[in-house]
C-alpha cells in the first residue's frame, strides 16, 4: 500500500518547510457541506487533513470544536456519513493523506475490525483517538496496524522521558505534540517552550514531530515551522466554519492559503 502520509513528509522536507496539517470536524455545518470544506483546504495548501468524528463528549476539545460536534450532530451526521465522506474525498484527492481524529465510543461501538476495515476502505491514512492511552492499545492498535492504517499518538507537556516510550510504541505516521496542557482553542504555549519540547521528542524518535493546539496565525504557524515538521491548525478553521455555514469554503480556502505561504515563506528564507 502506497503510504501516502511517508510521502507527504518526505516531500514537505525536500521543500524545506513544514506539513501544514488542518483540521475540521466531519458534518460540520451539514454532510452536504462538508466535501466543498475538505476541497478548500486542499486548495487552499493543506498538506495532511484531520477529519473529526463527532462526539457529544470531546473532553480534549475547546468550545469551538465542542460547538462544531454539536452542529454537526445536530445536523444528523452518523459514522456511515463520515466514512462516505471520506471515500468521497479520496476519489477527488488520492494523493493526500487523511486522518480521523476523534473518541473512542464512535471507533469501538462496533469493534476494532470493523473500525479498521471501514478506515481501509475509505482510504483513510492514519486515526488519532484521544481517549485511549498506550497502555491499552490492545482496544484499538492491532486492528489498525492489520490494516495498515497508522495510529498516530499524542505527547503532552506532561510525558516525561520514563512515560515517553510507551507513547512511542505502536505509534507511526507522525507524533503530535499537544503544546499546552489543556484543550483545544485560544491558549498557546510560549515558543521556546515548543522549541524544547520537539528537540527532546526528536531525539527520541524518527518519527515526523508535528505541533497543535492553539495554532491559529500564519506567524504563529511559521514560528512553529521552523522546529517542528508539521504544523496542526484546527480550532481557528473550525470558527471559520461556525461563522459562515454553508457559505465557509472561500473563507477557509483563503485562511490555508495565508497558513500555506507563511510556511513556505519559511523555506524560502533558509534557502537564502
Amino acid at each position: 500500500m502506497m503510504d501516502r502520509m511517508a510521502t507527504r513528509f518526505a516531500t514537505c522536507k525536500a521543500q524545506g518547510r513544514a506539513a501544514l496539517i488542518t483540521f475540521v470536524t466531519a458534518g460540520d455545518p451539514t454532510v452536504a457541506a462538508t466535501p466543498a470544506i475538505l476541497d478548500a483546504l486542499v486548495a487552499g495548501g493543506a498538506d495532511i487533513i484531520e477529519l473529526g468524528m463527532p462526539f457529544t463528549d470531546p473532553m480534549a476539545d475547546g468550545p469551538a470544536i465542542e460547538l462544531a460536534n454539536l452542529r454537526s450532530l445536530g445536523s444528523g451526521t452518523k459514522t456511515a456519513h463520515i466514512f462516505a465522506i471520506a471515500a468521497d474525498f479520496r476519489t477527488r484527492h488520492p494523493d493526500t493523506p487523511l486522518v480521523l481524529m476523534g473518541y473512542a465510543n464512535p471507533m469501538l461501538v462496533r469493534g476494532s475490525d470493523w473500525f479498521a476495515d471501514q478506515c481501509k476502505a475509505a482510504g483513510v491514512d492514519g486515526v488519532i483517538c484521544v481517549d485511549v492511552p498506550p497502555e491499552e492499545d490492545a482496544e484499538l492498535g492491532p486492528a489498525l496496524r492489520s490494516a495498515g492504517i497508522h495510529l498516530v499518538r499524542l505527547a503532552t507537556p506532561t510525558t516525561d522521558a520514563k512515560r515517553l516510550p510507551a507513547v512511542l510504541e505502536g505509534a507511526s505516521g507522525f507524533l503530535y505534540h499537544v503544546s499546552v496542557a489543556g484543550i483545544t482553542g485560544k491558549q498557546q504555549a510560549a515558543q521556546a517552550n515548543i522549541d524544547m519540547a520537539v528537540q527532546k521528542l526528536k531525539a527520541a524518535t524518527d518519527l515526523p514531530i508535528a505541533v497543535g493546539f492553539g495554532v491559529r496565525t500564519p506567524e504563529q504557524a511559521a514560528a512553529i515551522g521552523r522546529i517542528a515538521d508539521g504544523v496542526v491548525v484546527g480550532s481557528a478553521i473550525v470558527d471559520l466554519v461556525g461563522s459562515h455555514g454553508d457559505a465557509a469554503a472561500p473563507f477557509v480556502q483563503q485562511f490555508v492559503a495565508a497558513l500555506s505561504g507563511a510556511l513556505t515563506a519559511n523555506s524560502r528564507e533558509t534557502a537564502a
